[in-house]
C-alpha cells in the first residue's frame, strides 16, 4: 500500500479523513514536559490551548499528563488521571465537539478517559510495555518481545474493548526492526478487534539523532505495512542538536522536517505550532496537485 491509498479513522464514530494530512495539537496538563510552552496546568490556559488548536487548523487534540521527557519523574495512575479528568473537562467544555486523543500507556487511564470524556483515540508512546518505558536504557526485555492474543497488553486489549483507534509507537532504531515490530504488533491488534491502527515511528524514543535522520530518509518504506502513518518531530532533540539550538528555537527546523515528512506521505503531524504545520500541510499538498503535471513548452514561458 502507498501514501496516496484512502485511508480514514473511526474518531467517535465520525469518519476522519486522511487524504489530506491532518495536524494534531499537543495540550500537556504537566508541570514538566520537555517543552515549556506545551505546559498548560491552570484552568484558563488550557482553554486558551485547547481553542487555540482548533482555530489555527488542528483536528485533533492530543492531551498527556505524563512527561516523556528524559530524566522526568513518574507520577502514579492516580494523579495522571487527576491531571487528565482536570484538562479534559475544560477541553470539552471549550470545543465539545472535537476529536481528542489521549497520551498515555495506561489502561485504566485510557478507559477513564474514553468512558468518561469521550476520547477518540489512544495514542501510546510505550507500544504496549506494561511497565511504560518508552525506549532505550530503561526499555526491558519484555518491551521488544513478541506478543500473542493470551498475553497481550493491557492497553492492546483495552483499546479493542473500547472500540477506538490506537497510535502504535515504535522505539525501535531502525527503519527494518520499525517495519517487523510494526508488523506483528499491528497483526495481534487487529486480531484483538482494533480496527483503526495508526503506526508513529518514535522520533526520540529510543534512537540516536543519525537513528532518527536515517527513519525520516526512509519513511516512506513504513507505508508498506497499509498503516496511517503519524510524525511526531515538534522541537525534539534531533533538531536542537543538530542546529545547535534550543528549543524555544526549535521552529525553523520543525517545520523543515514537517515538511519532509509530508512530502514522504504522512498523514498526521503532532506538533506544538498547529499554525505552521497547518501551511505546511496547505503547500505540499498544492505542490502534490501540480506533481507530473506537463511542462510548458519553452514558447509559454516568460
Amino acid at each position: 500500500m502507498n501514501a496516496h491509498s484512502h485511508m480514514s479513522l473511526n474518531a467517535g464514530g465520525r469518519l476522519l479523513s486522511l487524504d489530506v494530512p491532518q495536524v494534531m495539537g499537543i495540550l500537556n496538563v504537566t508541570p514538566d514536559s520537555f517543552y515549556a510552552g506545551s505546559r498548560k496546568q491552570a484552568e484558563a490556559d488550557i482553554a486558551a490551548r485547547a481553542n487555540e488548536i482548533v482555530e489555527q487548523g488542528g483536528t485533533i487534540i492530543d492531551i498527556g499528563a505524563f512527561s516523556t521527557r528524559p530524566g522526568a519523574a513518574r507520577v502514579s495512575e492516580a494523579e495522571e488521571a487527576d491531571r487528565l479528568r482536570h484538562g479534559l473537562a475544560v477541553v470539552r467544555r471549550e470545543q465539545p465537539g472535537a476529536i481528542i486523543s489521549v497520551d498515555t500507556f495506561s489502561a485504566d487511564v485510557a478507559r477513564m478517559a474514553v468512558e468518561e470524556y469521550g476520547v477518540a483515540i489512544i495514542n501510546d508512546v510505550s507500544g504496549g510495555n506494561p511497565d511504560g518505558a518508552f525506549g532505550g536504557a530503561e526499555t526491558n526485555d519484555d518491551g521488544y518481545r513478541t506478543w500473542t492474543e493470551d498475553d497481550a497488553p493491557p492497553i492492546f486489549r483495552m483499546a479493542a474493548r473500547l472500540g477506538v483507534p490506537y497510535i502504535l509507537m515504535s522505539s525501535r532504531p531502525d527503519t527494518a526492526s520499525i517495519l517487523m515490530e510494526g508488523a506483528a504488533k499491528s497483526q495481534l491488534l487487529h486480531s484483538l478487534g482494533v480496527n483503526d491502527v495508526i503506526l508513529d515511528p518514535g522520533f526520540g524514543f529510543g534512537k540516536t539523532t543519525a537513528d532518527n535522520y536515517a527513519i525520516m530518509a526512509g519513511l516512506d518504506k513504513l507505508h508498506s505495512l497499509g498503516l496511517p502513518l503519524l510524525v511526531g518531530i515538534s522541537r525534539k532533540s534531533m533538531i536542537t542538536r543538530l542546529l545547535g539550538c534550543t528549543t524555544d528555537e526549535a521552529l525553523n527546523g520543525t517545520t523543515a522536517l514537517n515538511t519532509a515528512a509530508l512530502m514522504k506521505g504522512a498523514h498526521i503531524l503532532r506538533v506544538h505550532d498547529v499554525g505552521q504545520a497547518a501551511e505546511c500541510v496547505k503547500i505540499v499538498q498544492a505542490l502534490k496537485a501540480h506533481a507530473g503535471q506537463a511542462a510548458p513548452a519553452a514558447n509559454d514561458i516568460h
